[in-house]
Order: C-alpha cells, then structure tokens, then sequence
C-alpha cells in the first residue's frame, strides 16, 4: 500500500513528524484470520475513505487535524504471525517514545497483541479496553499464540483488561475471563448503566483496541467474522465520549475492516470512528491552543507515566 500522501489529504504543515501531536501507523496484516479475508485490504480503504471525510467535527466544534497526524510507513513485515506482532511492538514503542499519540489500523486483531504489549511496557497501571464482538482470549489457536483468536490473551494476563460487546467465544476461553470485567452484549441491551460499570473497571491509562466486529453488522458488514447483535453508531459514540473525558486515553488501534467493492459505507464509518476518536481526545486543547506542538502524553492525568521497563528491546 501507498502512504505518499498524507492522511485525510491534511495540508503539509499538519502532516510533518517533529510537530505532529498523532501518528498514524499503518498494519496491512491479514495472515491468521480463519473465515472472511480481506483485512489487509483495511488500511488502504481506510485511509481512501478518510480523504472523502469533512475534516470539521459538528460535535466537537473542532478540526482535530490541526493538532498534527503524521502518516507513518506502513507495517509490512509478514514473514510470520510473531514477526508481525514484534514489528508492531517495536514500531509503536518508537513512536511512544518520541512523546506522540500513537494509533494504528489494521489489519488483523493479531497485531494488537504488539500494540498492547508497547504500552504496557511504557505506562504504569494500564487497562486494555476491548471492544469486540469476540473474546479472543485463546491461549493458542491453530498452533501459534499470535493468531487473531489470541489478540487479548497475552493482556488479560499481564493488564486490566475490560472486554465490551462481547458475544462470540469459545469455552475454553472461560478459563482467562475476568466476570467482573467482562461485558458480554446480551447483558448490555438490558442494562442502562453499562457504561458506568465499565468505566468503574478501568484504571487512569487506557489503551483502546477497537475491532469493528463489535459494531452491528447492519451498519459494519464489512468485517471478517460479521456477528448479530452489535452496536450501534451514536451508542458507541457515546461510550467513548465518556471514556475519553474520565480516562486517560493513551492510545488506541482499529482492526479487522475487510472492505468489499460494493459497500464503501464500512470504509467511511471506520475513517470517521478513528477522526471521531482523535476529536474526542484533542477537542479541549484545540480551543486552547496556538501554542507549541508539544503532546504531554497524559495531560488528562497531570504528570508523565511514562515508564518504558524494557528500554534495550
């Protein structure tokens, strides 16, 4: 895939590395996923989608985009499911490193395996908040732990790991699940007050990986494991609103967008839930602000948690 322009067709001057607040990384991965293929297609659809976006968000009453997003070279690396997942890890922890907001887009839910596993090596007491229509808590699958069916479990280990919408899983995944932090989608139709149940689970940092399988099939069909019973656009919306203003949002990836030739609704609603993402994370500063270009990483919190245990990897 090409990354020469720049994400959203954003002027230059937003789009430069030194004074980009967000990157932007790309993972066109799809080597594990075991039903619909496509997720390789994603991030080149994504990004076409985001060029046909108003750059302008009502709600907000901000234009996110001039905190700066740096495209950065996409992640190409396939030789194998651990390689990926280590090409991940490294890239993203560079980029953490260098004090940005850091998102990705896949690609398969495998590479957030690689995603979790860099903030978590840079940010103390950090939840991991699934939102998915599966579990994904395998420990193998197919013989690998880094398959698509193994994308939290390395998490519900080693983070606090909250999983919304959840729907589809395996009983063997009972063994890793927290029933605490596991909120399953049948359960959240008849309950009004999920959302502050989840948010009472979650730790200040919060990571959020995002597989658009959550999401309803009747507005996200272009998924590779599409199942009934999602969510739904302004529900969602609103979830993440809130945990954007009572959490510390550290970062966040999106995954599994199969796109399809007769169905370029999937690929807008993926570009706008990412700009929708950034805009509830950056709209307070944007009203505050000509200021310099540096992104304290956990302004929300008041201090840097920065921590990164393992700085020889």
């Amino acid at each position: 895939m090409s990354t020469k322009k720049n994400y959203a067709g954003i002027p230059d001057e937003f789009a430069q590395l030194e004074e980009a607040k967000i990157v932007l990384i790309p993972v066109p991965y799809d080597g594990t996923s075991t039903w619909g293929k496509g997720a390789d297609k994603g991030p080149q659809a994504f990004l076409e989608a985001s060029e046909n976006m108003e750059l302008y968000d009502i709600e907000t009453d901000s234009e996110v985009y001039e905190q700066g997003i740096y495209l950065a070279e996409p992640i190409t690396e396939n030789s194998s499911p651990e390689a990926v997942v280590n090409a991940v890890h490294k890239t993203t922890k560079e980029y953490i490193k260098r004090n940005k907001f850091v998102t990705l887009f896949g690609g398969e839910h495998s590479i957030s395996i690689g995603t979790i596993r860099a903030f978590n090596e840079c940010f103390d007491n950090l939840t991991v908040l699934q939102i998915d229509a599966h579990a994904d808590l395998r420990q193998t699958y197919e013989g690998s732990e880094y398959n698509h069916a193994c994308a939290v479990h390395e998490a519900s280990q080693n983070t606090n790991l909250v999983q919304v919408g959840i729907r589809s899983m395996d009983a063997i995944e009972k063994t890793f699940m927290d029933e605490e932090k596991m909120f399953f989608a049948h359960d959240m139709v008849n309950d009004e007050y999920w959302m502050d149940k989840v948010i009472e689970a979650m730790t200040d940092n919060v990571l959020i990986t995002f597989d658009l399988d959550a999401l309803d099939p009747s507005i996200m069909p272009s998924t590779g494991t599409p199942e009934p019973g999602g969510l739904f656009w302004y529900e969602t919306l609103e979830f993440l609103k809130r945990v954007f203003e009572e959490r510390n949002v550290v970062g966040f990836d999106i995954v599994e967008l199969c796109p399809t030739a007769n169905d370029k609704s999937s690929d807008f609603l993926a570009a706008k839930l990412f700009y929708k993402m950034l805009s509830y994370k950056f709209s307070d500063e944007a009203v505050d602000d000509e200021y310099d270009n540096t992104f304290d990483i956990d302004y929300k919190s008041g201090g840097n948690n920065l921590k990164f245990k393992n700085d020889d990897e």
